[in-house]
């Protein structure tokens, strides 16, 4: 479904991701893990769009995506910013990004990452545990494809990091690809992650 070949990124003529390559069918799930500075965050953000390649080839499902269009709209991304509106509250952003959900679908989808209480009050007025909270809660509503997500398990808590990994192994299970960085200890069943380490450079 999704195929990486060759990815390189150089900024500023220091090479980043030097030869990245890698391809992940249905139902995959990949932790990209290495020190930080590696480049984690950056493959992902080349993954996505977000940033351009020096040189490789991103397909998806045989296509080049030369253009972000065909992953906008295959992906779910939550990166360390939450992306969230601040002058909206917790529902509202759900229904901002998943307009044909029901309320009670979004107000579970908050319950899932601890925030049920919360569906009233303004993003403003959480913190940024809670905002990144409401970011990941996406993850119960959305019908993308490819699951792109840095970092995902910060701020949550052992019973948050559990659901939270249940739900990545669901969104496999139906058949989407789930792909990941984290430094937290969590668990998975065996051999149900694949890990890519990247280098410092």
């Amino acid at each position: 479904m999704l195929e990486i070949e060759s990815i390189k990124y150089e900024k500023c003529e220091f090479k980043i991701l030097d030869s990245i390559s890698f391809k992940l069918d249905a139902g995959d799930m990949l932790q990209i893990a290495g020190d930080n500075g590696s480049g984690k965050s950056t493959l992902l953000k080349v993954i996505i769009g977000l940033l351009n390649a020096t040189s490789g080839t991103i397909r998806w499902e045989g296509s080049q995506t030369n253009t972000n269009n065909i992953m906008l709209k295959n992906v779910l991304w939550v990166g360390h910013q939450s992306g969230m509106k601040m002058t909206l509250t917790a529902e509202e952003n759900l229904k901002f990004y998943h307009p044909t959900t029901t309320r009670a679908a979004r107000w579970q989808a908050l319950e899932k990452v601890a925030l049920g209480g919360y569906e009233d009050v303004p993003v403003a007025a959480l913190s940024a545990g809670q905002q990144r909270r409401v970011a990941l809660a996406r993850l119960w509503l959305s019908d993308a494809r490819l699951c792109v997500l840095d970092e995902p398990f910060t701020a949550l808590d052992s019973t948050g990091c559990t659901l939270l990994a249940q739900q990545m192994l669901i969104h496999a299970d139906r058949g989407g690809i789930v792909i990941f960085t984290t430094h937290q200890p969590v668990q998975f069943p065996h051999n149900r992650v694949q890990l890519l380490n990247l280098e410092l450079h």
